[in-house]
């Protein structure tokens, strides 16, 4: 009897020589300039807190990873079907088509091979991992040209979004992993980046297990992810244990959450957020003993 299967899987492991589709009636592509943003400034910053300039490459295995939550598929037909996941693994796409054009601009820097995580190609035919009609043009105009510009004016609201957060990706992404880092992010994004593969027999299941990952028991308040944070920040465990009832540390985190809420909620509801103090600005809170 098939069974559900859930493993972790780095971007290179999802996306090389596989196909992804969306049933119709799936959501559009809508993620928007702010989780572009976002996304971009987390992986720079776990990125940059392994990488040193003296690093030769073959040290980036041993970098720390980055976890991009799950993705819950049912497999038909020859395709993952996405449940769960596809606005990740659609601006993952995103980023990888830009990351193709930026190296052949960097022609001195030693080049990462991203164009299997795009497409693969057989009898000189390419075809697009992300098997979705009626974004296919825009993928190609993309690969291809850079920008979307030879297209005519897109109906459809996920292609207009990829289109523009293409634009966000060459506007925002981050200096510090141009040049001669590019190579070294290139590599620690193919291996280092992770996401639980949720693989489930039949839409049905697939749709369970949605459901229950999404709303079953009580959600947590903004207050419970905070505190979960702050906690995890004190490597000593007698200290962590002491926080816990910690006056200081309770204030803070419910002032913090006042000011705060909605880009808190946003960031740590959309499925990451940085493992670094310097986002939350608490200067105060005695994170470590």
């Amino acid at each position: 009897m098939p069974r559900i299967d859930a493993r972790s899987k780095t971007v290179r492991e999802l996306l090389e020589n596989q196909k992804y589709g969306i049933d119709e009636f799936q959501r559009e592509y809508r993620w928007d300039q702010r989780n572009i943003q976002e996304l971009l400034e987390d992986f720079e910053t776990r990125f940059q807190g392994s990488y040193r300039p003296d690093h030769p490459r073959t040290q980036v295995r041993q970098y720390d990873s980055y976890f991009l939550g799950s993705m819950i598929v049912n497999e038909r037909d020859g395709l993952r079907y996405i449940i769960d996941g596809q606005q990740r693994l659609t601006s993952l796409t995103l980023l990888l088509v830009f990351l193709h054009h930026l190296q052949s601009r960097q022609r001195e820097v030693a080049s990462v091979d991203v164009s299997r995580l795009i497409f693969s190609e057989q009898f000189g035919e390419r075809s697009f991992n992300l098997q979705i009609p009626e974004r296919l043009d825009c993928l190609r105009a993309l690969f291809e040209h850079n920008e979307v510009a030879a297209l005519p004016e897109p109906s459809d609201e996920s292609v207009r979004n990829m289109a523009e957060r293409y634009e966000d990706i060459q506007t925002e992404f981050p200096e510090s992993l141009r040049d001669v880092v590019l190579p070294y992010f290139i590599d620690w994004l193919l291996d280092r980046v992770e996401m639980v593969l949720i693989t489930a027999p039949s839409d049905e299941d697939a749709y369970a297990i949605f459901e229950t990952m999404n709303d079953r028991g009580k959600p947590l308040s903004a207050a419970d992810m905070m505190k979960g944070y702050l906690l995890s920040q004190i490597a000593d465990s007698s200290a962590r244990e002491a926080a816990i009832c910690d006056d200081a540390v309770i204030d803070a985190e419910r002032q913090y959450i006042d000011t705060n809420k909605l880009d808190l909620i946003g960031r740590m509801e959309g499925g990451w957020y940085t493992r670094t103090t310097e986002r939350f600005e608490m200067p105060n809170i005695p994170f470590e003993q």
